[in-house]
This record gives C-alpha cells, structure tokens and sequence, in this order.
C-alpha cells in the first residue's frame, strides 16, 4: 500500500508476467509433421533395407530404399530408440536432424500382453501390432493390423530356426544377447503373403523390407520391422 492508502500492483503483476514467461520456455514445441510429398515419396517404395547403426548411447537406425540390385540407396527415413525403455519406444523421423516425426510406437498392456500402437506426429493412431504368444511357441507370430484396410498374420518361415531361437532364449545368459542368426518372417492375409521382412547375415544389423500390397502403410511396416529389433531379446 502506497502513501496515499491506494494499494500498489506492480510487484504482483510483474511476479504474473515472470512465472507466465517462465511456463512459456518450459513448454515443449510440438514435433512437426511431415509434408505430404514426404510421406507420398516414403509410399511409393516397395522394398526398404533398414540398417542398425553403431552407437553406444541408443539405438538408431537408418531406413533406404532399396536399389534393384537390393543394396541401400536413398535414405528415406531415420529412427531412434527409447534407452532402457522396457516396452519398447522408438521414433521414426523424415529426416536426419530428427525434427519431421513420421511415426512412433510404444507398448501398453492390454489383454494380448503388450499392444503397440503406432501413431503419427499428431498423436493419432493409423495401426497396431502385437506378438501372437500362443502361436509363437512353434513359431514367432505377429499380428498387424491397419484399420479399414487390412489385417496381417506375420510367421516365421523356418521352423529349424525358429526352433534354434527358442532354445536360444532358455539357454543361461543368452536369452540378454540378441538372436544373430538370420531369419524371414511372411505376412499373409486369407493365406495371401503381402509383405516379408528378412533379417540379413553380416557384420552389421540389416533387414529387407519387401511391401507386396500398394495399400500397406509404409510407415505401420517400417515400424513394426524396426520393433522386430528392438524386442529381439523381450
């Protein structure tokens, strides 16, 4: 209260005007979505190799189009591993800088064990994908679904390996090491294969990315492929 008993402002509204700044800066911008040439360049490639690269802080990967020949071309896209996430998170950019998101997922519980959900910059969910565990005691099974358009079965084609993996991951300690043996998984809806997924024998990780449907979100199959890494040893 000043002299003349009028009670003064200007500290409180200067202690309003701080802390509204201060809230301000703490707020994350969100990430920006992808330009619709973006995603349309991602969707008109049929087969990807999607490369682990070395790195002792997380686990990231690069994502090309594949070349006739099959070697890596052009870089297309670029993802990121949540460390120590124990569901599994990872994010998938347009571009090197990580800014542009083009997809993310991350596991929930739900009644099938864990359900990954695979969403967009927005927020908004365009598919899902979730471990068949009954089946996967013969063979390692997914389950891909893309609302409205199609519902994927995803096998291991081996049974010799599948087998080999099985015993794998009861032997003491191995079960922390990642599978290194290669393997093939075919995605069939109605016994109709549209999309396989080969993990290739070499010194560094790689997969081949093969998309037989043009209706397949590049982006739902580019995220469960990176998911077949990520959850390798859960």
């Amino acid at each position: 209260m000043d002299s003349t008993g009028t009670e003064s402002s200007t500290g409180t509204g200067a202690g309003e005007d701080r802390a509204t700044v201060s809230l301000t800066k703490a707020t994350p911008a969100p990430a920006p979505a992808p330009t619709p040439a973006e995603v349309l360049d991602l969707q008109s490639h049929d087969t990807f190799v999607i490369r682990k690269k070395l790195s002792l802080t997380a686990g990231e990967y690069v994502v090309s189009a594949a070349r006739p020949d099959g070697s890596e071309g052009e870089p297309v896209a670029y993802a990121r591993e949540k460390r120590l996430s124990l569901r599994g998170q990872v994010t998938v950019y347009a571009d090197a800088s990580r800014k542009s998101v083009l997809a993310a997922f991350k596991g929930r519980d739900h009644e099938v064990g864990y359900l990954y959900d695979v969403r967009d910059a927005s927020g908004q969910s365009f598919g899902s994908f979730h471990e068949d565990a009954g089946a996967s005691l013969l063979r390692r099974t997914w389950q891909v679904r893309q609302p409205g358009t199609m519902k994927l079965t995803g096998r291991e084609r081996s049974r010799v390996v599948a087998f080999v993996r099985f015993v794998w991951e009861f032997v003491p300690y191995l079960e922390y090491v990642p599978f290194v043996w290669p393997y093939r998984f075919t995605y069939t809806e109605s016994g109709k294969p549209l999309m396989t997924v080969t993990k290739k024998l070499g010194l560094h990780t790689r997969y081949v990315l093969e998309i037989l449907a043009p209706d397949i979100d590049r982006r739902l199959a580019i995220a469960h492929t990176l998911a077949l890494d990520v959850l390798e040893v859960d």
